[in-house]
């Protein structure tokens, strides 16, 4: 017993130390804090308007409109870290470097208990800390850490709901997935994802409904306030239109760039493939195919011979989990946001649960007790991690430098954000860039006119109008136009550039970027 628990003991050590790795290198890796997009100035803009008492508002544009676009989650804590007076971009450094190291814990322990290893465990917890795709997807500012963070806590509690047949880790799942709702509206695919797993994994009917209904009755308290607020003071729910748009050749090519970044350790091995990507689809596809049959096959298994065994739940439902989540995305690009592509940060919760069933693998090829698989097992994940290391110093190195995004010298060192500060505060500021405009000018700004909605792919009403309207403004001495990177765009977009810039005075121009006020 003694022998046991000092075992347990050494292995949850190393576990926390591989986690204060994983934290600490983060903080090394972003002096100049995470990276910033327009959706992390989003988060942090409506973290600000809640530390202000305003609730969660659209602070960075001039309408400051209720949020519902984006979930609360990721905002409400960058708010509650502000209460100490930490600004929410410092915040967010701090939250991703922990959630970072705390998912590599978790891991650790989801590995340990799916495969009884605790070398699994260890080795699980590692290539996670190592992953640069995953790496990179914490260094942002952005909700997605929090929700893999939220999803592997429901995963591990569902699990011991199993193990120990006890109602409360179902409840604490319910909620879980609820907080993972509220920090990205993806969460639903881990809310399908446990309620089907709740009829195939359990033996009777009467255990599968009451299953489904505590489960469900967790989850929809906190969610279903969020949808009344949202109701009540924007008349919509989640601010998604249903309008069909077709996934592009280009969104498909950009997740292929993206998985061969995870999936391939070695950097002159992706260029290759990035060249020819036919034999890493097959292979993607092959991969997507066997753990399709293997969920298919446990799952119906189980449900169709009540008195089978019961698959291992934590491989099970991860496996489960990564075509809900696919299908919850692909049915988002197509039905309502069409903005919506295969990044890193969209992929990211799908890298994890690859992560566990590759351990997984590498698990039931070491019970087979052949050297060979053994030496092929202990090689595989020495290689992967020796090369993941590799790209991750390069990563870290490149990082200290400079920031990525919004939060790089490119943009606090910009010239026409200093001119823009320095204009009277009663002008309005229009912009293809509100987001940067807001962080570093302290300033609201107003969105230009457009002639395609980027989120539902339809033509926009009023562009003419509000052409007119942009440019009378500016004449007029009450407004400046802010273009940033015009020249950078595509045609179609510089062609709308000229068209707003047209007969306005260009007061400024560096970098790139074109401001335009009334004549002088």
């Amino acid at each position: 017993m003694k022998d046991h628990l000092k075992s347990n003991s050494v292995f949850l050590i190393a576990l926390g130390l591989i986690a204060l790795g994983a934290v600490g290198v983060l903080l090394y890796a972003t002096p100049e804090g995470l990276g910033l997009s327009d959706d992390s100035i989003a988060y942090i803009a409506g973290a600000r308007s809640m530390l202000n008492g305003e609730g969660y508002r659209e602070a960075w544009l001039a309408s400051n409109g209720p949020v519902t676009h984006f979930p609360p989650g990721f905002s409400s804590i960058l708010a509650l870290i502000g209460v100490s007076g930490l600004d929410p971009v410092r915040g967010a450094r701090f939250l991703n470097a922990l959630l970072f190291g705390a998912s590599s814990f978790l891991l650790g322990i989801i590995s340990w208990r799916m495969t009884k290893s605790q070398a699994a465990g260890m080795a699980l917890a590692v290539l996670f800390a190592v992953n640069l795709s995953l790496f990179r997807a914490f260094a942002v500012a952005m909700s997605e850490p929090l929700y893999i963070f939220f999803s592997l806590a429901a995963f591990f509690t569902f699990s011991e709901y199993f193990s120990s047949e006890k109602n409360l880790w179902l409840i604490g799942t319910g909620l879980l997935v609820a907080f993972a709702y509220l920090t990205r509206y993806a969460g639903l695919a881990l809310l399908a994802t446990f309620l089907v797993a709740l009829f195939l994994l359990h033996d009777t009917w009467k255990k599968r409904i009451a299953g489904a209904v505590i489960f469900i009755a967790s989850f929809i308290p906190l969610v279903l306030a969020w949808s009344i607020r949202n109701k009540l003071v924007a008349d919509n729910a989640t601010n998604r239109t249903l309008v069909y748009h077709p996934l592009t050749m280009e969104n498909l090519e950009i997740g292929i760039f993206n998985l061969t970044e995870f999936l391939v350790p070695v950097a002159a091995w992706r260029g290759g493939i990035n060249k020819e990507p036919g034999v890493f689809i097959l292979f993607v596809s092959a991969v997507t195919l066997a753990i399709l049959i293997w969920v298919t096959f446990g799952g119906l298994k189980k449900f169709l011979q009540p008195n089978s065994a019961r698959p291992e739940i934590l491989s099970f439902t991860n496996g489960l989990y990564i075509f809900g989540y696919l299908a919850s995305i692909i049915s988002s690009m197509m039905l309502f946001d069409a903005s919506t592509k295969f990044r890193l940060r969209i992929l990211s919760p799908v890298y994890v649960s690859l992560l566990i069933l590759f351990v997984l693998l590498g698990s039931w090829l070491w019970t087979k007790r052949a050297m060979l698989w053994r030496a092929l097992v202990v090689l595989s994940v020495l290689f992967v991690i020796m090369f993941s290391v590799s790209d991750l110093s390069a990563a870290v190195t490149k990082l200290r430098k400079s920031g990525q995004g919004y939060a790089s010298f490119q943009w606090y060192d910009s010239k026409a954000m200093d001119f823009l500060s320095g204009l009277p505060e009663d002008i309005r500021i229009y912009t293809n860039q509100p987001g940067p405009v807001y962080l570093y000018t302290d300033r609201p700004a107003y969105v230009l006119p457009d002639l395609v909605d980027p989120v539902t792919g339809l033509p926009r009403d009023g562009y003419e109008q509000g052409v007119e309207q942009l440019q009378a403004e500016v004449l007029a001495g009450e407004a400046a136009l802010a273009l940033f990177k015009s020249d950078v765009e595509d045609e179609d977009v510089q062609s709308v550039y000229m068209q707003l810039s047209d007969g306005l005075y260009l007061a400024h121009e560096s970098r790139g970027d074109k401001i335009y006020i009334a004549f002088p």
